[in-house]
């Protein structure tokens, strides 16, 4: 629960008009006709209301108290994701009491919860007996002077998602004073709202698993699981480093659980996951030691990139941007790092590079709608280099609603399986991400069922990857739960005698026969009650095209040139995961490429 109050200045100027009018000579009060001061009218008849809406993790369900012209208190009820649904939650709740206003910015990362705060918000004020449209509308002079304003800086980084943000904080490491702009209101991008598996080749984690790696197996898989398009020096760079910048991560605080797993698409058990849900260990991590050093690195949010800067003699030195308050230009003395992220959420431009899948206007995405391939356009327009652009990978595994992960029940890929709407089997589960959408794109309306059992969710409130408990998403209904496998194909309208049947070919797989899509990777067997199912469909994940750069991850041009200044990591560069991307290896190669973009920069003269 959360409950803020409010507005004791107001309580406060009452209680000294009462005390000045108790001491005051008493009047006779003889009516001024014809010149009486205007009553205020009210906005909300007085009282408490209740209003709720649907979030990202079930309904949000606001209690919101008032008087005749102020909310004076909301109190919420929900589930949104710790971390990041509930302080986005937190902070609407703080803005719309300041401004008694349904004229709020949603939250970055968090639309969905934002979302739903201000619907349950409407919901309640219109039984206030409200005008809401008026509410929506922005009060005359709410808005800053508009003032142009110019910053210099050492470093300066377009994008605050987990690249941006390591490269802050690498940059300042190495001794370079840093600043950060993001069009979003929030820090966070992408990183914060993914399923947070990191890869990487570690001997303490998983040797008491029973499990052997090498560099050379990462990197062969890497390579070859994006066909070999990938750079080889650049998958060099990324299978080398990985480690070693989880222990640069944990020298910053952050922690990772003891245990690694295999994370859909990875094709072996070398995916790490952080103790904070989501993305948010890693955001949080960066932001803390930004916070402790905020006198030399600053963040600019709602400031969007519109175009770099190039010198005569072709040397990136910084770049123009706009706020809500004016135009922003940036100088930046040793070098600009573009980490902007993909382009994932722009529809049209996923369907102008577009090659390898049926029409994608239609698919919704997992990312966050400020992933619109920005950076990629400004570095094009100053002859950059643009590679792989025609490559986009989609995931099996979007919620049917909002194309998010949220919702997703499998723990790992070892201990479940997919069935179409007939029950059956129709891929090797633990396939390539590119090969199992193929297929399921195959099935009858693009759909299927993850299966799993008490393996994987050995008690009611035990989490999946995006923090929501298995009780709830079976109480919101987005997921089903049952006590026989012919009980569970019931509820979700697939034959009981072919879902017993793949399950019982799987659990022979696991014992040891050869199974008929050529799966290898197995723990458990779905033989436990009570089991689950929850529904999945495609959607758009990672776009592996972008800004080419060097192992340094500095920017080429088109002629191969490096361009002088000018450093990009993250999703926003192309060429490091080729036709399809290992999963777990964007947060690797985020936070990687990140690290060095930000230690390059800060040592160029």
């Amino acid at each position: 629960m959360k409950n803020i109050g409010k507005k004791i200045a107001a309580a406060l100027i009452m209680v000294m008009a009462v005390s000045l009018g108790a001491c005051a000579a008493p009047e006779t009060t003889v009516p001024n006709e014809g010149n009486e001061t205007p009553v205020e009218e009210s906005v909300f008849t007085p009282g408490t209301y209740e209003g709720s809406a649907k979030g990202f993790h079930g309904d949000v369900v606001l209690t919101v108290t008032v008087n005749e012209n102020e909310i004076t208190e909301i109190v919420a009820d929900h589930t949104e994701t710790e971390g990041l649904g509930d302080n986005a939650i937190d902070e609407m709740i703080a803005s719309a009491m300041e401004k008694d206003s349904l004229a709020l910015d949603m939250m970055s990362g968090a639309t969905y919860s934002s979302e739903a705060f201000l619907a349950a918000l409407e919901m309640a004020l219109v039984k206030a007996g409200a005008d809401v449209e008026k509410l929506k509308v922005k009060e005359a002079g709410e808005e800053a002077v508009k003032e142009d304003i110019t910053k210099d800086t050492e470093v300066a980084i377009i994008g605050a998602g987990g690249a941006g943000l390591s490269a802050a904080v690498s940059a300042h490491q190495n001794g370079a004073k840093v600043i950060v702009i993001e069009k979003m209101p929030n820090v966070g991008g992408n990183t914060i709202i993914s399923g947070s598996a990191y890869n990487a080749v570690d001997e303490k984690r998983q040797a008491p698993q029973g499990i052997e790696d090498s560099i050379e197996k990462f990197y062969t898989q890497t390579y070859e699981g994006g066909d070999k398009q990938g750079d080889p020096e650049l998958v060099r760079v990324l299978v080398e480093n990985a480690y070693p910048t989880i222990e640069w991560l944990e020298s910053l605080g952050m922690e990772f659980k003891d245990t690694v797993f295999t994370v859909l698409g990875a094709l072996w058990p070398r995916s790490h996951k952080p103790v904070e849900p989501l993305g948010t260990g890693y955001i949080n991590t960066y932001m803390n030691y930004i916070n402790e050093h905020s006198d030399e690195i600053e963040i600019l949010t709602e400031t969007e990139a519109k175009e770099l800067v190039v010198s005569e003699d072709g040397r990136v030195t910084g770049f123009i941007a706009e706020s809500k308050n004016g135009k922003v230009t940036v100088n930046a003395s040793k070098g600009v790092i573009v980490a902007t992220g993909g382009f994932g959420a722009n529809v049209e431009m996923r369907d102008q590079y577009n090659t390898i899948w049926p029409a994608l206007t239609n698919i919704k995405t997992t990312n966050h709608k400020g992933a619109t391939g920005d950076g990629i356009v400004m570095a094009e327009k100053i002859n950059a280099s643009i590679v792989q652009m025609e490559n986009i990978q989609l995931l099996p595994m979007g919620d049917p609603e909002t194309g998010s992960l949220s919702g997703n029940i499998e723990q790992g890929v070892e201990n479940r399986i997919f069935v179409n709407s007939d029950g059956n089997r129709f891929v090797d589960e633990g396939e390539r991400r590119d090969v199992m959408t193929n297929a399921l794109m195959e099935q009858e309306d693009s759909m299927m069922w993850v299966i799993v059992d008490q393996h994987s969710y050995p008690t009611g409130d035990t989490v999946n990857n995006f923090n929501e408990s298995i009780d709830s998403l079976v109480e919101q209904g987005r997921a089903f739960k049952a006590d026989t496998l012919e009980e569970l194909a019931q509820q979700i309208g697939v034959s009981p005698e072919n879902l017993v049947k793949s399950v019982e070919a799987f659990n022979a797989a696991v014992d040891g026969a050869t199974d008929e899509f050529g799966r290898t990777l197995f723990m458990h067997k779905i033989d436990t009650a009570p089991f689950y199912a929850g529904k999945r469909v495609p959607t758009v994940h990672h776009t592996m095209g972008g800004i080419k750069i060097t192992p340094e991850t500095r920017v080429v041009d088109v002629n191969g040139v490096v361009i002088p200044g000018l450093f990009a990591a993250g999703e926003v560069t192309g060429g490091i995961h080729g036709a399809n991307r290992l999963g777990g290896n964007a947060l690797t190669d985020v936070n990687t490429f990140g690290r060095i973009a930000g230690a390059q920069a800060a040592k160029e003269n």
